[in-house]
């Protein structure tokens, strides 16, 4: 009979307790680190690039019923605190992004649509006709008439929205809030009345800058969304709270760039983490992000799961 070491057994079961891998809002993940919609999420290639270099997840940019253009430029301005930008959805129309998707997922890396509508027959219609492992409902962009959190901002439509994709589908249903709220716990309610599967918080916040010199807004569109790590202090605290209330999982985005910033987000109660502006630094963050959150929680010897919501239980 093979005698197996007491250091190849120790080795083992650290592994497995330091594991990343598990559910994420419905999903089974190979790490709780996914790319946020709307940030490189717009082919098939640079999806499947974001998923063979290490995220858990890949979420798309934003697919609507029909083509859109956006919004006129500048859509995208540096600040000194993050990017504000001003897209305007643009898309190709969901018709015609079935085949990117299809092409991300030969990664055998999950793929979630992001879809947006203005009214529930649209979400409806979309969901009902992509295919993919999960949908996001964008309920939150905060800079495009009729999308968005236009419809985002009340927690009656949410629920309507969520419920309609909800009983035509059978993946998860994910819902992402808007900050540009008074409460966005009572929206986080709304979706999971709705029967969402996790609510992802948040999207970004609005905001503008003017050039001194001409004296006007920079933006084409006068305001956008405020992204990168000015946020991420209002995104912990809408974590904290929706993870606080709701009986569904909560999934952090806004502002994330480093391990350190993950394992705070998941301190707060995240079960997953979306990385956005700062790929704009390479695809690299994921490989930094995962390696350095395995780090720390073989230096804390704890497990992920024992992390999460760690900041609420030492009160």
């Amino acid at each position: 009979m093979l005698s197996i070491s007491n250091s190849f057994i120790s080795f083992y079961l650290l592994f497995h307790m330091l594991s990343l891998s598990g559910q994420v809002g419905g999903l089974k993940l190979r790490n709780p680190i996914m790319l946020a919609a709307g940030v490189l999420g717009t082919s098939g290639a640079s999806l499947k690039r974001a998923a063979k270099a290490g995220a858990g997840c890949v979420v798309t940019k934003s697919i609507g019923r029909d083509p859109r253009d956006g919004h006129p430029g500048p859509t995208v301005v540096q600040v000194d605190c993050g990017l504000l930008n001003a897209m305007g959805l643009p898309n190709p129309g969901y018709k015609e992004f079935q085949e990117e998707i299809n092409i991300a997922k030969l990664t055998g890396v999950p793929v979630v649509a992001s879809i947006f509508g203005s009214d529930p027959k649209e979400f409806s219609e979309i969901s009902s006709a992509l295919r993919a492992d999960a949908f996001e409902l964008n309920l939150s962009c905060p800079h495009t008439e009729c999308y968005g959190d236009e419809l985002g901002r009340y927690p009656e439509l949410v629920e309507i929205v969520t419920r309609s994709v909800k009983d035509r589908v059978d993946v998860p249903v994910w819902v992402k809030l808007t900050p540009n709220t008074a409460d966005i716990v009572q929206l986080g309610f709304a979706a999971q009345r709705g029967g969402a599967d996790a609510v992802v918080a948040i999207n970004t916040l609005r905001a503008m800058a003017i050039d001194i010199e001409m004296g006007t807004p920079i933006l084409g569109n006068i305001f956008g969304g405020l992204s990168g790590p000015a946020i991420k202090p209002v995104a912990v605290k809408c974590v904290y709270d929706l993870s606080a209330n709701l009986d569904i999982p909560v999934i952090g985005v806004g502002g994330i760039s480093t391990w350190e910033d993950t394992v705070e987000m998941i301190m707060a109660g995240a079960q997953g983490v979306q990385i956005g502006t700062a790929l704009y630094r390479g695809y690299e963050v994921f490989h930094d992000i995962t390696n350095g959150l395995l780090s720390y929680l073989e230096r804390k010897s704890i497990t992920l799961e024992q992390l999460r919501g760690m900041a609420r239980r030492q009160l």
